[in-house]
């Protein structure tokens, strides 16, 4: 079917994707080429997404605004249709990864007073990992209320809603469909949150951790606390 052929041809995708940034963390190219296979990973992941999701979304688009994919940082159950805490969930509205610093270039972003090449500012007391190594900037906190539509680039594409903040500042998520946060979490990335409890920093973190298995949890690196979230794929937006 035109479904099964779409995830098929997202899954491929994907799959040249992540072998691209594994030959990049490897260290095996120049740095022209590494730009190169950068901006090609970048495209081939939002094609992917397009591909497996275009189809499977159907009519949830209806009412909805489609917009180039954003990335959700979530906490929670995983086989949970709802829950509090989206005050700690973050928005990235532009993809992190090619934005990114490699674990290996950190003394260069050091030297650089900590302003990224993408000219984000790395925060040495809370900082975050993907699952290649490379050091990404902080998402949106906290995550702009609202209606999305969401998936994990598999199965299932369905609506969330964030609610506005309460009077102690917490809001609650629900997904439609009785679909859990698994059901629309992106497997192969992973993302972690790293905060420093005893001179930790991306210098303590081991390049040969990475790149992460599909569903794994991210790496501990040594003198830092740890939080894994869960990245959600945005597709598209309520429309006003």
């Amino acid at each position: 079917s035109l479904a099964s052929r779409s995830f098929i041809q997202g899954r491929s995708v994907r799959s040249f994707a992540r072998s691209t940034s594994v030959r990049m963390a490897a260290g095996k190219e120049s740095s022209g080429a590494m730009v190169l296979r950068r901006a090609l990973l970048a495209s081939a992941v939002f094609a992917g997404v397009s591909l497996a999701t275009e189809v499977t979304a159907g009519p949830k688009l209806k009412g909805f605004q489609r917009i180039r994919t954003q990335f959700i940082a979530a906490l929670g159950d995983p086989k949970a249709s709802s829950g509090s805490g989206a005050s700690q969930w973050g928005l990235w509205r532009k993809d992190p990864g090619p934005r990114g610093v490699w674990l290996r270039q950190f003394a260069d972003l050091e030297k650089a007073g900590g302003v990224a090449p993408a000219g984000w500012k790395f925060d040495r007391n809370d900082w975050w990992l993907e699952e290649h190594g490379l050091i990404m900037e902080a998402p949106e906190f906290p995550m702009p209320p609202g209606r999305y539509l969401v998936t994990g680039g598999r199965e299932v594409t369905t609506v969330l809603t964030v609610t506005p903040p309460d009077a102690k500042g917490e809001q609650q998520w629900s997904l439609e469909d009785d679909a859990k946060l698994f059901d629309v979490t992106h497997l192969p990335c992973r993302s972690a949150r790293y905060t420093p409890n005893g001179g930790g920093s991306p210098a303590t973190a081991k390049e040969t951790d990475f790149p992460v298995t599909p569903g794994a949890e991210m790496p501990a690196v040594q003198g830092c606390n740890k939080q894994d979230y869960a990245v959600l794929f945005v597709i598209g937006v309520e429309k006003a």
